[in-house]
């Protein structure tokens, strides 16, 4: 099992909740790799998206043309199906999500909120490279698949099942909050040096409006084993 270095990171804070829940607008979106025409300008979705990268997209869009250590579990491509976080009690069915109209990633519709999407226009979980899975943290009616996401610790173990009937496990490296402005594209999306995954729905003060909360907060795992059924 290879060694899980943690990232130094200020201490979390508590994600706040409004006094009443707020509705996720469908335009609350996240942004990917495969969204070469807006990483060109260097402009990120709003909402309950991802905000501006705090750095040009220059340095990671080949990220993934380097020939990566092998040192470590991979696994070939599968669908993922189905993620259990038994820490923070998540075990919810896993839907593919692509880019919407805007060119950032999608996120299930409110009627899905306690489902998580995964990009599938990126690795599959297990595939070198960072497999991206995002989910809604609350909706007017209450919280949402993500919603103790922030509650999520280093050491944390993260499962999941793939269509392959194969279980990929990982380890929680760090779990961050990044204000919208400054998310930092290259660790978020562009780290193809292992199998990878992170996790990412909204957290910070609730702003209202168009904004939706402040930050994002994404849980940052490596790949450390699998099982087969």
């Amino acid at each position: 099992m290879p060694a899980i270095h943690h990232v130094r990171r200020p201490a979390l804070r508590p994600r706040r909740a409004p006094r009443r829940y707020a509705p996720e607008r469908d335009r609350r979106r996240w942004f990917g790799p495969a969204s070469v025409l807006l990483l060109l300008f260097g402009v990120f979705a709003t909402g309950a998206g991802l905000g501006q990268a705090s750095r040009g997209p220059w340095a990671w869009l080949s990220g993934g043309n380097k020939p990566p250590p092998r040192s470590f579990p991979v696994l070939e491509p599968s669908s993922p199906v189905k993620l259990v976080v038994r820490s923070i009690k998540v075990e919810a069915p896993v839907m593919r999500v692509g880019l919407a109209e805007d060119g950032s990633i999608a996120v299930p519709e409110l009627a899905k909120h306690n489902q998580v999407g995964w990009y599938d226009r990126g690795p599959t979980p297990g595939q070198f490279g960072p497999a991206i899975m995002v989910g809604h943290a609350d909706t007017r009616s209450g919280p949402s698949v993500f919603h103790d996401l922030v509650r999520l610790r280093p050491g944390a173990r993260i499962e999941v099942s793939r269509a392959d009937r194969s279980t990929a496990i990982f380890e929680v490296n760090s779990v961050e909050h990044f204000d919208k402005g400054k998310l930092p594209a290259q660790r978020v999306y562009g780290d193809y040096s292992r199998p990878q995954l992170r996790l990412i729905t909204c957290g910070g003060d609730w702003l209202g409006g168009s904004v939706g909360y402040s930050d994002n907060v994404v849980a940052f795992a490596s790949l450390i084993g699998s099982r087969k059924l």
